[in-house]
């Protein structure tokens, strides 16, 4: 049986075990109270129910506690058997006290049904519920062994997989490691042919660069003569510059010189004639107005020499302040 139709097996007991007691509570109680009513003092039968109750209240706790006890695969001892017979004698001798007093036979077998019934479904219940227990607790222990049969087999599988995958890894790492070893010593005779080639390369080098050393010394040395030529030459020629500067400086200054001396000359001959009485030609008053200006004189003087008024000698005055007196100058 699976876990589902053993549930179902404990739903069926219970269910039926709590009927049955619940109907013998029940006639108990309705056969009980009559005669404890006849056999209560006067004022007390109220407390006819009492005692059937209380006798079922024991009932009741037998069977659950009997039923949790069965399931737990456990035993309560001597006390649990001796209360749940008691109960059930009780319970008997109250159902048949009422018919066996009157001598009624079959009254008293009629009434002993239900006690009796409540009597053998207990006993009967608890040795369903122990047997269910216990094909529970076998089925348990077996399905543990069959898990741990399982499990040691799929540790033993996986044990042996493990083993092979490192026997396997071992002899790839192995395969791996003398692959690399060839490699290795392919690896050290190539270097080795590359540093023979290396080597050579560099000696090679070392002389090109040897005899270009040279070369650019060589020519360094013809580069420095040629700079030192070219110096030689650019100061030479700086200094015959800078000697033509100065003549050249010189004649300028010499041929200002004389073009003062000679402006100065004809300045001083224009005033040296002195006032007019009439005005000069304007070309000619220009040129006296301008020796005036040069000179320093006042307006009124240089208007006495050209012969124009103040006024017109006051504008070229202004021009010749501007500027523009020199470019008419040089243009008359």
């Amino acid at each position: 049986m699976n876990s589902v139709q053993i549930r179902s097996a404990e739903r069926a007991l219970s269910v039926g075990t709590w009927l049955i007691v619940g109907g013998a509570m029940l006639f108990s109680i309705l056969t009980v109270t009559p005669l404890m009513e006849r056999h209560s003092p006067k004022g007390w039968e109220w407390t006819a129910p009492i005692l059937p109750l209380v006798v079922d209240a024991a009932v009741v706790i037998v069977v659950r506690l009997d039923s949790v006890l069965a399931s737990l695969g456990g035993h309560g001892g001597r006390w649990p058997i001796a209360l749940r017979w008691m109960t059930g004698a009780m319970t008997l001798a109250l159902n048949v006290a009422d018919s066996a007093l009157k001598k009624d036979l079959v009254g008293a077998a009629v009434h002993a049904v239900a006690p009796l019934l409540l009597i053998v479904t207990a006993e009967t219940g608890l040795a369903y519920r122990r047997a269910i227990t216990t094909a529970q607790n076998a089925r348990e222990t077996k399905l543990k062994a069959e898990r741990a049969e399982r499990e040691q087999a799929a540790t033993e599988r996986r044990e042996a997989q493990e083993r092979r995958q490192r026997e396997e890894r071992e002899h790839a790492a192995m395969l791996a490691r003398e692959q690399r070893e060839h490699e290795a010593l392919i690896a050290r005779e190539q270097t080795a042919r590359e540093d023979a080639a290396r080597r050579e390369e560099r000696e090679r080098a070392e002389a090109r660069e040897r005899a270009e050393r040279e070369a650019r010394e060589r020519r360094e040395q013809m580069r420095e003569q040629q700079q030192a030529e070219r110096e030689r030459l650019e100061r030479e020629a700086t200094q015959r510059r800078e000697r033509d500067r100065l003549e050249r400086e010189q004649e300028a200054r010499r041929q200002q010189q004389e073009t003062a001396e000679r402006e100065a000359r004809e300045r001083a001959a224009l005033l040296a004639a002195g006032p007019v009485n009439e005005k000069l030609p304007e070309d000619k008053a220009r040129l006296v107005v301008h020796a005036s200006f040069g000179e320093g004189l006042p307006v009124r003087a240089a208007a006495e020499l050209c012969g124009w008024s103040t006024g017109w000698v006051s504008a070229r005055y202004q021009e010749h302040r501007d500027g523009t007196g020199l470019v008419l100058e040089g243009a008359s």
